[in-house]
């Protein structure tokens, strides 16, 4: 069974309450008529304000009221208030805002999860040979630090294990081992130590094991993929996709205390739904 293919009998089988704030763009209400009449999952209306939304916001980011009630007159706010309250259990935004955005209304409703100080995100690589991949950080964190970097293997890890079943994390870099040297490897082999995956290594070391033998490392066989930087990894995931002709579902936000989808905003109405499915496997 595919990574899609479990992903949507899971959603069958949870028919998790999912909110969408951006009912009044056409795609995203196309895309829940679909995942309603398919039974993937239960779309929970946008609540209006409520003290239990106001609550989640003076008791856990410590806002005043007014402060609070403010922000939760914006739609983002509100849904994952809404999600932080228990009366949702994920929340799929995005269509119409950018990620940042979304990232902002999340972190201050919802939260990171415990021992996350990082949000971040992958993407989801489906092969043409049929090998499925997590890379990350393709869309949030510029130029991560060690300690931003082992939280971005340790969300990804998770992410991985919810989807994919197993995580084989791999830190890369342009070194393997002690192959190679400079701030950009010490970074990646402190992130490596904090986090315990496999780090510094190369690409071809990190997914090829007669490679890694010859680089002198144990075999990683690598499903998830942590790039150094910003760069790297969006530079990566696209390269996949125009020369490997892989299929990138994507960015998933990930290191919050429930699950976050964030939509590009070019998401069609297909994207919608396979973007809702993958995040109510996660739950």
């Amino acid at each position: 069974m595919t990574v899609l293919e479990n992903a949507y009998a899971l959603a069958r089988e949870r028919r998790a309450r999912v909110v969408f704030p951006e009912m009044d763009d056409a795609r995203v209400a196309a895309a829940v008529d679909q995942l309603t009449r398919e039974g993937l999952v239960e779309a929970v209306p946008l609540a209006p304000v409520s003290a239990a939304h106001v609550d989640v916001l003076v008791a856990a980011r410590g806002m005043k009221e007014g402060i609070a009630k403010r922000m939760l007159s914006k739609p983002l706010y509100r849904a994952a208030a809404m999600v932080a309250a228990g009366e949702a259990d994920a929340m799929v935004a995005g269509a119409d805002v950018p990620t940042r955005r979304v990232i902002e209304a999340a972190s201050i409703g919802i939260g990171l999860d415990a021992g996350v100080s990082t949000a971040s995100s992958f993407f989801l690589m489906l092969f043409p040979d049929g090998r499925e991949l997590v890379f990350a950080d393709c869309a949030v964190n510029v130029a991560p630090d060690a300690a931003q970097l082992s939280d971005i293997a340790r969300a990804s890890a998770r992410s991985a294990e919810a989807l994919l079943g197993v995580a084989r994390v791999a830190m890369l870099s342009f070194s393997t081992g002690t192959s190679g040297d400079g701030d950009s490897v010490a970074l990646v082999r402190a992130a490596a130590e904090a986090s315990g995956f496999a780090g510094p290594v190369q690409a071809d070391a990190a997914l090829n094991p007669a490679i890694a033998e010859k680089k002198g490392i144990a075999p990683v066989e690598a499903n998830v993929l942590i790039f150094p930087t910003l760069d790297a990894g969006n530079i990566g995931y696209k390269l996949c996709q125009e020369l490997g002709g892989a299929q990138a579902l994507g960015p998933f936000l990930q290191g919050f205390a429930k699950p976050v989808c964030d939509l590009s905003r070019g998401a069609s109405v297909e994207d919608i739904v396979a973007a809702t499915v993958l995040t109510v496997a996660q739950i």
